[in-house]
């Protein structure tokens, strides 16, 4: 499952460089994903909606199996 979802974060990743920023796979363990929001993602107060609204809905749609993003920090 971990290879269908970086194959899925690599699609979604130029967007996210377009704005200056970029997500780093950190692990997917029982459906869930969890990602860090790098470069101008990181700080960015629109980063949940785009967690949420850009790279979970398109996981999901993927990969049924998945069930949430969560962001990791630091």
């Amino acid at each position: 499952m971990r290879e269908q979802v970086e194959n899925v974060i690599n699609q979604i990743r130029p967007l996210l460089q377009a704005d200056g920023g970029d997500i780093e796979l950190v692990d997917v363990e029982d459906g869930v994903v969890k990602v860090r929001l790098r470069g101008a993602c990181a700080g960015c107060p629109g980063a949940q909606m785009t967690l949420k609204m850009a790279v979970e809905r398109k996981l999901k749609e993927e990969i049924p199996e998945v069930k949430r993003v969560e962001p990791v920090t630091g």
